[in-house]
């Protein structure tokens, strides 16, 4: 895996104690899990390249694996704090630079009491120009 895939080791002295280690059962049975690590970078790499789960490459755990704890770091609130961490060292870092940032302002319209999204009627949608 190319180094800069990874989280570097000074990173993940940072993440480690944000991430809980995952319960085990009593009895012992079930699969081992995955390491906190390679599961991140697993996740990491969805959000950064923007593929589907399923896409994700063999060199990180099962897709699955990645979804399942994303969701339950989402969740919990893990999620967060982990990429506001990595956000404040990549700035401390002068890695980050602010002033490059946009919000995205797509306009999308939406029928009132709609239940699910519908093609809206040429008629109907507003034009941008005239």
């Amino acid at each position: 895996m190319a180094k800069s895939e990874q989280l570097t080791d000074e990173q993940w002295a940072i993440l480690e104690p944000l991430i809980a280690e995952p319960i085990r059962r009593d009895d012992g049975r079930g699969r081992p899990w995955r390491e906190n690590r390679e599961v991140l970078d697993g996740i990491l790499w969805i959000l950064r390249t923007g593929a589907r789960w399923q896409d994700l490459p063999d060199r990180f755990p099962p897709y699955q694996t990645c979804h399942r704890r994303f969701q339950m770091w989402v969740k919990d609130g893990t999620l967060k704090s982990v990429l506001e961490n990595l956000a404040e060292d990549l700035r401390t870092r002068g890695e980050l630079d602010l002033s490059e940032c946009f919000i995205d302002g797509t306009f999308v319209s939406a029928k009132k009491g709609a239940s699910r999204w519908e093609r809206p009627s040429g008629a109907k949608v507003r034009r941008s120009w005239q």
